[in-house]
């Protein structure tokens, strides 16, 4: 059961219940379902019993107990929890198939995941004034509610019912993708800011996110289709999360999901580290790979100088300043963990991704037979979690931007769920000496799933989504 099936499970609870006089509401358009908050239980939560309180005139926690038992009874549910003043808490019968259903339907869709007939068969007639902001909103609204089955008309002259705040300047400067975003991604009522911040690759740039994460996706899948794998819905943690090196076997020709291996370097996806800030000093390259093993090609790079450095140690002994990030997988710059070197000294590495060949999830043996380790993955991380809810909702979202007339939406929709898969990626690749396995498959087609909700969203907005950045 997919968090969109779940939704209409609930909701047809609640006009079950109203059909049975329990209840004395009108029904909702739609209920939404989340991931369980502070105190709350089992894989999803709702708080529909708190809404149909007030109209209902009864208290939410007697609403919750009213539709618990038809939640229980449906198909896919394995119990449903009342916990705090009225939410319902609901744990499905495999999180597996859970999962492997919504890549599934993502994977199906393709671009077109998310559409749907909420605005079929409506006229919606935009009238805006002679004013850029007003124009590319007003264009980014008729491909958004075409994608809910409408069609959407734009003319210009009074009276105006779509007018955003203007913008300052003219956004041209910036470049197509980076004025585009300049102009959608602040609400309407908020006047858009055009500066050159949108241009840094840096963490700090929402669209560098976005795009950044879409790029390193298809990095990834390009590295797997090297490792002779590829992407295969099913349940994300089959393999031990951190558990060191797994011998799998080799990755059999016609095998599911597995294909020819291709020789060529991967690409490694991390960040370009070279631009320390510190005193010239003696230093050796550091060994980040199995002996005799091919190359990295740098991955999407960029400006990997941040605000905050700590001590790392370069094989000379001398201390010099490494970059380091609060986030686990950062755009701006990876983290560093300890890493022998072809000397014996030791230096942070970073760790922004898992590859076969380099992995900061792994143990690995340097040049001089000494051993690194670094962190484990976080097993949260590793299942895809945090990823779920935003990618589940993607349909939601699209609705409500054609029915409010509000791309802006879309826009930060994007950033979260970058901001949700780029800790994810890490973990998606084989570690190590480890081989690829049904989990990494798994995991691979999440990660592009995500991809194609970014690749969508952005095409809305009319910007580019790059394979390489």
């Amino acid at each position: 059961m997919t968090p969109v099936e779940l939704s209409r499970t609930v909701l047809h609870a609640v006009r079950c219940a109203v059909d049975d006089g329990e209840l004395s509401v009108a029904v909702p358009e739609r209920v939404v379902v989340t991931e369980p908050g502070p105190g709350g239980c089992g894989d999803f939560a709702t708080n529909v019993a708190l809404q149909l309180a007030r109209p209902a005139g009864q208290p939410p926690r007697r609403v919750a107990e009213i539709l618990r038992p038809r939640l229980v009874a449906a198909a896919g549910i394995r119990d449903v929890v009342v916990t705090g003043p009225g939410f319902l808490n609901i744990s499905l019968d495999e999180r597996g198939d859970l999962v492997a259903g919504l890549v599934r339907e993502i994977r199906d869709r393709g671009a077109a995941y998310g559409h749907g007939d909420a605005l079929a068969g409506h006229v919606v007639a935009l009238r805006v004034p002679y004013e850029v902001r007003a124009e590319v909103v007003a264009d980014a609204v008729v491909r958004i509610v075409a994608t809910q089955g409408g069609r959407a008309t734009v003319e210009h002259g009074e009276p105006v019912n779509l007018r955003p705040v203007p913008a300052p300047e003219d956004p041209a400067p910036l470049g197509p993708d980076a004025s585009q975003w300049a102009l959608l991604h602040p609400a309407p009522h908020d006047r858009p800011r055009i500066t050159a911040d949108h241009l840094v690759q840096r963490e700090s740039n929402p669209l560098f996110r976005v795009r950044y994460a879409h790029a390193r996706i298809r990095s990834l899948s390009r590295n797997a289709a090297r490792l002779g794998f590829a992407a295969e819905p099913g349940p994300l943690d089959a393999d031990p999360v951190g558990s060191g090196p797994v011998d799998s076997g080799p990755v059999e020709p016609g095998t599911p999901g597995a294909g020819p291996v291709d020789s060529r370097p991967l690409e490694s996806g991390l960040l370009d580290t070279a631009r320390l800030e510190a005193d010239p000093v003696d230093t050796s390259p550091i060994d980040t790979g199995a002996a005799g093993a091919a190359p990295l090609d740098p991955g999407p790079s960029v400006d990997a100088r941040p605000p905050h450095t700590t001590p790392a140690t370069a094989t000379n002994g001398v201390t010099v300043n490494g970059p380091t990030s609060s986030r686990a997988t950062a755009v701006n710059a990876p983290t560093s963990s300890p890493a022998t070197t072809a000397t014996g000294a030791t230096a942070n590495a970073p760790t922004s991704r898992a590859t076969a060949t380099t992995d900061p999830t792994a143990s690995r043996v340097t040049a001089t037979g000494a051993t690194a380790t670094a962190p484990t993955t976080n097993r949260a991380t590793a299942t895809g979690t945090p990823l779920l809810t935003p990618l589940a909702d993607h349909p939601r979202i699209l609705a409500a931007a054609a029915t409010h007339r509000a791309p802006d939406r879309v826009a930060r929709h994007l950033v979260t769920v970058a901001d949700a898969v780029l800790p994810f990626l890490p973990c998606v690749l084989p570690c190590g000496e480890e081989k690829p396995s049904a989990a990494h498959r798994a995991r691979l087609a999440l990660a592009e799933a995500a991809g194609t909700v970014l690749a969508g969203g952005l095409s809305l907005l009319g910007i580019d989504a790059p394979e390489h950045l």
